[in-house]
């Protein structure tokens, strides 16, 4: 099965080779009908409420994943949150432990 790069962002310019998405209601969707090879997400989206955070929990609880997972977001307090709330479900047994988990914020522009 061919696989996608899903980049989450609603300000950052996409690179190339990944799929923009601007929600998590479009990245739910494509990871409930693709393969994801990279995932790519930022916290801050122009929907405060559904956020990176979010998307996070409704992946972990719906069992969608990708082979590698970047975030991205330059929010210091939200990305850490993303970031632990995975690495938290691995240890916990509920997300597989084989897929990468990175924190690597990129600046706005």
């Amino acid at each position: 099965m061919l696989k996608i790069n899903v980049f989450l962002d609603d300000s950052r310019t996409c690179p190339n080779g990944y799929i923009l998405v601007e929600d998590i209601d479009q990245c739910l969707t494509l990871l409930e009908s693709h393969a994801i090879g990279h995932l790519s997400l930022d916290h801050d989206l122009l929907n405060r409420h559904r956020n990176g955070l979010l998307l996070v929990h409704k992946m972990v609880e719906n069992e969608l994943y990708a082979d590698r997972i970047t975030i991205h977001s330059a929010n210091s307090v939200g990305s850490k949150a993303m970031y632990r709330y995975l690495k938290q479900a691995q240890e916990d047994m509920k997300m597989p432990p084989n897929i990468k988990v990175l924190l690597r914020p990129l600046p706005l522009f």
